[in-house]
């Protein structure tokens, strides 16, 4: 269910955190390249990368490489035992290796042969805790009798450097987990406890004077006090959104029988929801001509020949299709040209102040007349004064909700 211009929202922590942590671990991950191919050049080595140990696996998680030399992909791994990096950090190779095939240690591994490895240097990378995240090396195809000590002190100088890089970014994202796992404890509570009712916003038919239908709006009562779309993209965040909104979708038909006999009730559903295909199960036995289904959210709908066959054989048994939120960007144009609506409805942020902004005008003349051609029928969201409402019904738009013609509340007694 979508959001009206109900309570103001606070503030939304896991998503503010989830923009953040994809800031900053590309920040992370450009700092530890921009270092791989500083040490590189200096030393003169075909390749340097930084690799992680995960279980018995050594993961390679940063590269930097010349264009000749062998290629490692990120993310490739190989078994720890048979890697230099576990050796040296074992100690059963030294970290610095001028010329790997004179080396009988070395020698033991396949890859001294088969790459070839000529001169090899390796450090681990600490965390404060004495852990060991991996290992930071340099190698080349050809032997360096020039590597020396002060090489060597270098890299560990680097390796401290990427340590303090990855245990920062590795608390960031252990924070995210923690704030997800109580993100989801929230949503679930919500969901078990029905924390949360509906509340009815009338939708008025200006040519025939009356109300005809209520859109059901969601009202939360769980903590933190934040607006319903704060909720429902928390929700997203944690894979509960269809859930959620199923759920209100439920409470709100259970009012369909309290409604006057000539009203509609009007219901918003994410395209995730729809594309469950658990909506048609939930309407079963409830009468479709007396529902209309918005189709919410500003995310482009990938597959839209499913959306189309999901709600077929619903809207052939009366269920009415809306668009929401037209005119606030390029995903409600699409919405509404593949998928045919028996209602587009302006957003807000076209009818706020329409009779002051001459480009709202010509917009939602445009639509009224794209309306006509597709036969829908347009609803203006978000109407508050008189002079907007005017101005609407001055273009030919003969349906409207907002605060002018009635807030969201319970349903009006018989």
């Amino acid at each position: 269910m979508k959001a009206d211009s109900g309570p103001p929202s606070a503030a939304f922590p896991l998503v503010d955190i989830a923009l953040g942590e994809g800031a900053s671990s590309a920040s992370t991950e450009r700092s530890l390249l921009e270092a791989l191919n500083a040490i590189r050049a200096h030393l003169g080595m075909e390749v340097a990368f930084i690799s992680e140990f995960e279980d018995d696996r050594r993961v390679f998680r940063f590269v930097d490489a010349d264009d000749e030399a062998p290629r490692l992909e990120v993310g490739a791994s190989d078994p720890r035992e048979e890697s230099y990096c576990q050796r040296v950090v074992d100690g059963r190779l030294p970290e610095l290796i001028p010329d790997a095939c004179q080396d009988a240690a070395a020698l033991e591994l396949p890859a001294t042969r088969e790459m070839p490895i000529g001169a090899h240097l390796s450090v681990p990378i600490r965390f404060q805790d004495g852990s060991v995240y991996g290992t930071l090396c340099c190698f080349d195809r050809q032997a360096d009798e020039t590597l020396n000590e002060r090489d060597l002190g270098m890299l560990r100088v680097f390796a401290d450097f990427a340590a303090r890089q990855l245990e920062r970014q590795r608390e960031r994202q252990r924070e995210r987990q923690r704030q997800r796992r109580a993100v989801e404890r929230r949503i679930r509570d919500v969901l078990e406890r029905h924390r949360f009712h509906v509340v009815f916003q009338p939708l008025h038919d200006l040519d025939g004077q009356r109300i005809a239908g209520y859109e059901a709006l969601t009202r939360f009562t769980a903590e933190p006090k934040q607006g319903p779309d704060r909720w429902f993209a928390e929700a997203d965040t944690v894979g509960l959104r269809v859930e959620l909104e199923l759920a209100a979708i439920e409470t709100a038909l259970a009012s369909l029988p309290d409604m006057p006999a000539a009203t509609y009730l009007s219901l918003n559903a994410s395209p995730a929801t729809i594309l469950s295909g658990r909506l048609e199960a939930m309407f079963e036995g409830w009468p479709l001509d007396r529902l209309m289904l918005e189709v919410t959210e500003h995310d482009v709908v990938e597959d839209y020949a499913g959306l189309c066959e999901a709600l077929a054989g619903m809207r052939a048994r009366g269920l009415r299709l809306a668009i929401d939120d037209a005119g606030a960007g390029y995903a409600s144009f699409l919405h509404i040209l593949r998928l045919a609506p028996d209602v587009i409805k302006l957003d807000r942020s076209l009818t706020r102040e329409i009779d002051r902004r001459a480009e709202s005008r010509a917009l939602a003349a445009a639509l009224k007349g794209f309306a006509t051609e597709t036969g829908s029928q347009l609803l203006a969201e978000g109407v508050e004064t008189r002079e907007e409402l005017a101005t609407l019904r001055e273009i030919g738009i003969g349906k409207a909700q907002g605060y002018l013609l009635g807030r969201p509340g319970a349903l009006p007694s018989e």
